[in-house]
């Protein structure tokens, strides 16, 4: 599905943010991508939907390059922002979602059965005519995903999608990460926290100063995530399995 091969980039700064990324990501597989602040996480899944340009090396979607064919990458590759206000373009709920489909030029019922569809799948058709500036920050993310889920892409990058939520905002994020999976989405997070997804995931890849230094199933991965400064579960520490944030 998605295909980095010897991925360089430099910020204009001359600060090198990538040094050669080679990563293979599968249709429906569930990616988590974890390192230490600066380590070059948000710069490579920027690069998944065009919003970076390599310096050297390539990245192709579903047999697009993301530089020679960027709106057919766009049309697959749906991103959700770490800070959702960043990403609200719309004067209410309903407006904001249908913001991105609209572009498309689809025709109304299609529009709105998108819309409604999407914002079923997030719990705010009863919000749909709320003005976005009064939503909490917990149901400005859900928005942000309505809005991804609007636009039918099969891939959904989710930028640190857990940070600062609470313990009930962490589960519901992450119980729509698992809708999403079973509907057959490829799924890529960043995070610095592993702990809140590590059982659910199918590989995690470690990121630490640019380079891709640890990539495959968890159980192989976890022992050696304080090497690359990455906090390993509370599990690792008395020897438990691994459990699912999502356990009662």
């Amino acid at each position: 599905m998605i295909s980095i091969r010897d991925l360089h980039y430099s910020y204009p700064d001359g600060t090198l943010a990538l040094r050669g990324v080679t990563l293979d990501v599968a249709a429906g597989e569930f990616l988590a991508v974890c390192g230490p602040n600066g380590s070059g996480k948000t710069t490579l899944i920027r690069h998944m939907n065009g919003l970076l340009t390599p310096r050297t090396g390539s990245v192709v979607v579903d047999g697009y390059d993301t530089v020679q064919a960027p709106q057919e990458v766009i049309r697959r590759v749906g991103m959700v922002f770490q800070d959702a206000d960043s990403q609200i373009l719309g004067e209410t709920v309903w407006e904001d979602v249908a913001f991105g489909p609209r572009n498309l030029r689809l025709n109304r019922d299609v529009l709105e059965e998108r819309v409604a569809s999407a914002l079923k799948a997030v719990n705010l058709t009863d919000l749909a005519q709320k003005p976005c500036h009064l939503l909490s920050g917990g149901e400005k993310r859900r928005v942000a995903i309505a809005g991804v889920l609007a636009m039918r892409s099969p891939v959904i990058i989710f930028d640190e999608p857990f940070a600062n939520l609470d313990y009930p905002g962490v589960r519901e994020v992450l119980q729509h990460l698992l809708r999403l999976r079973e509907q057959g989405h490829t799924l890529i997070v960043t995070t610095h926290d592993v702990e809140k997804v590590v059982a659910h995931v199918d590989r995690l890849a470690v990121l630490f100063n640019g380079e891709l230094r640890a990539v495959g199933h968890p159980e192989e991965v976890i022992p050696h995530l304080r090497a690359f400064e990455v906090r390993p579960p509370c599990f690792t520490y008395f020897g438990e399995r691994m459990l699912s944030w999502l356990t009662d």
